[in-house]
């Protein structure tokens, strides 16, 4: 499958069609978009189109994209809990459409583009249902069973509502989690693919967006739409002119700017090392909660780390009981021990709840002020010159100066001993840190694609990219891919 490039610095600043938003799903909420049918469609030919960034899948779980039906006849499209995709149709209680592709979705971190196309009139039994992830036709399927020539699915029907994010019963466990963008359903074609994506001519494995509001949604159909997430106060809004939505459980804080063609950091659920305390990750992967008791402390680490370029992102701390939070070295991360809270700093740094820097097994005097629950603390990381700044609540501490650069003025390598912990030649990760055997600390993360935290102000860095509490420093920027190409990573 081809790699998405929008995960690595190398993604190009400026791209043919430019994705501006797309929605997130917290699955813990249960929710989902709503719509009835109040005419009756097309159930031989309908095509299904949406990129996707998800969560992992809890034990159990299912991320659900398309549902319409009841418990006799339906049409499904999930990710089950392997996590596998799965294309199921169902008439009188009997499966006549399943299929499975053989690969797994286990990547949390990029973007992809899911594609279906279904047409039951083809004389040919698996050209009525093709998948395509990624511009690329899925071939290998460990369950493949295609429909009859002409079969009517449930789709379309007249009085079957359709559902994204949710199974028809609204079983527990069974939401969507993660965000989708450009998500489009045309009722009467199986619309040509290169209609919604094209292979960048200057790296031909990438598969890219394009422009999809000039597609005929309704060619032979009444139940098409495009949602496309641009209205925070209707994100359930069919900017193809159609009925919208009703939003369940979704609200406007939902709407995101990581998309697609800016892949924004979030916190990566897949990394994981010697420790037993993982947490909980929710809200798109931006918040990080521990609540049960355990020998081991816990950590989180951000999907994207740089080597170069000055980087800002914020960190609200619902619960602080011995939070930590700052930065590391990732692949040292798992020689961590037990006794992660005090550490060799070579692995990282971190300022803990009572405003100490940690170092050598060592917590220094009280540096900076302690923390309240509920406060947001703020990190400028300039690689060019090593530094680190740190502030909380909109105040850098020790009168610290981001824009000071080589300067360095009042950044926390002014209170260590070993001044190497940012320059060790690897990539260097945002961090949080439960330095508590009884799993009570919280991490609500703000990258600047999709805040796990209200903002009541709303600053963007230079480029126009995040939305952050505070003012993001004089050419620092959130990390994004858009930025990492433009100013390294």
């Amino acid at each position: 499958m081809p790699i998405n490039s929008f995960l690595y610095p190398g993604a190009k600043v400026t791209l043919p069609y430019e994705v501006d938003n797309s929605c997130r799903f917290n699955a813990a909420d249960s929710p989902y978009f709503a719509r009835a049918t109040s005419a009756s469609g097309n159930q031989r030919k309908f095509t299904i189109s949406v990129w996707l960034k998800m969560d992992i899948h809890a034990s159990g779980a299912s991320h659900f994209i398309f549902d319409t039906g009841d418990s006799a006849d339906y049409f499904k499209v999930y990710f089950t809990t392997e996590p596998y995709l799965k294309i199921v149709g169902r008439i009188s209680n009997s499966n006549v459409l399943e299929l499975i592709p053989s690969k797994g979705f286990r990547d949390p971190t990029a973007w992809f583009h899911l594609y279906i196309a279904v047409d039951t009139t083809q004389g040919t039994a698996s050209n009525r249902v093709k998948v395509y992830i990624n511009g690329v036709q899925e071939t290998s399927f460990g369950t493949a069973t295609y429909p009859n020539q002409n079969t009517d699915f449930v789709v379309n029907d007249t009085g079957e509502p359709i559902e994204v994010g949710i199974n028809s019963g609204h079983s527990s466990g069974e939401s969507y989690d993660g965000y989708m963008a450009e998500y489009v359903f045309v009722d009467g074609a199986a619309q040509a693919i290169s209609d919604f994506g094209e292979f960048d001519e200057d790296s031909p494995t990438i598969w890219i967006p394009k422009d999809v509001s000039g597609i005929a949604v309704n060619p032979d159909g009444a139940n098409g739409f495009y949602l496309d997430f641009k209205d925070s106060s209707n994100l359930g809004n069919d900017a193809a002119g159609g009925t919208d939505f009703s939003e369940n459980n979704i609200v406007a804080a939902d709407q995101a700017t990581d998309t697609p063609t800016n892949n924004f950091a979030t916190l990566n659920p897949l990394w994981r090392s010697n420790f037993a305390n993982d947490g909980v990750y929710s809200e798109g992967n931006c918040k990080l909660t521990f609540t049960s008791a355990n020998s081991d402390k816990g950590y989180g680490v951000s999907t994207m780390g740089v080597t170069s370029g000055k980087w800002y992102w914020e960190i609200k701390l619902p619960t602080i009981y011995r939070a930590g939070t700052g930065v590391a070295d990732a692949n040292r991360l798992a020689g961590f021990s037990a006794t992660f809270w005090d550490s060799d700093p070579s692995y990282g740094i971190n300022f803990n709840n009572n405003g100490n820097v940690n170092e050598n097994n060592t917590a220094t005097s009280s540096w900076a002020s302690a923390l309240s629950d509920n406060d947001i603390v703020m990190f400028a990381l300039d690689m060019d010159n090593h530094r680190l700044w740190y502030g909380i609540n909109g105040t850098w501490q020790d009168s610290g100066d981001p824009t000071s650069g080589a300067t360095g003025t009042g950044d926390f390598t002014t209170q260590i001993s070993d001044q190497s912990h940012l320059n060790t030649g690897e990539f260097i990760f945002p961090l949080v840190i439960d330095g508590s055997t009884t799993g009570k600390a919280s991490f609500e993360m703000n990258f600047g694609g999709c805040p796990a935290f209200s903002i009541s102000s709303g600053n963007a860095d230079a480029n126009g990219y995040g939305n952050f509490e505070y003012s993001v420093p004089a050419n620092f920027y959130s990390i994004c891919t858009k930025n990492l190409a433009e100013y390294g990573g």
